[in-house]
């Protein structure tokens, strides 16, 4: 995947493990993450959340061998933008890439804060102050 990336133009950093994927992807500044989610050290659930709740809205597309529609909905509930599973075709892994590319690093919290009220819509929790200081 990374020899066809780079000939099709693309610059392509590989991690091979969550741990140094954060690494990477939280010292470098990326157009796209391509992450898969059976990563050893911390799984691509993990990362992407971590990421996602330190502010980084890279787009990302979760690879995998997963194929359960538990898993599709848990990589998405967890900030990522798009999910492909194995085997895959590389033309329409090159056009999701361009898609997400085309929509840009959009500046989007998965939580949402209101005064003391906070959303979160992926957990489908909501929590606010319930009583005030007098």
């Amino acid at each position: 995947m990374k020899r066809g990336l780079e000939h099709e133009g693309y610059a392509v950093d590989v991690a091979l493990d969550g741990v140094d994927g954060k690494w990477l992807a939280t010292e470098q500044a990326y157009d796209a993450i391509v992450l898969d989610i059976m990563l050893p050290g911390l799984n691509g659930y993990r990362l992407c959340g971590e990421l996602r709740d330190a502010g980084n809205w890279t787009p990302i597309l979760m690879l995998t061998a997963k194929r359960g529609e538990y898993d599709e909905a848990e990589a998405l509930d967890t900030g990522a933008d798009d999910f492909l599973t194995k085997p895959f075709s590389f033309v329409v892994l090159l056009a999701r890439l361009r898609a997400l590319l085309r929509r840009g690093r959009p500046e989007r919290p998965v939580r949402v804060e209101i005064g003391d009220l906070r959303l979160d819509p992926a957990a489908r929790k909501c929590c606010g102050e319930t009583a005030r200081s007098r």
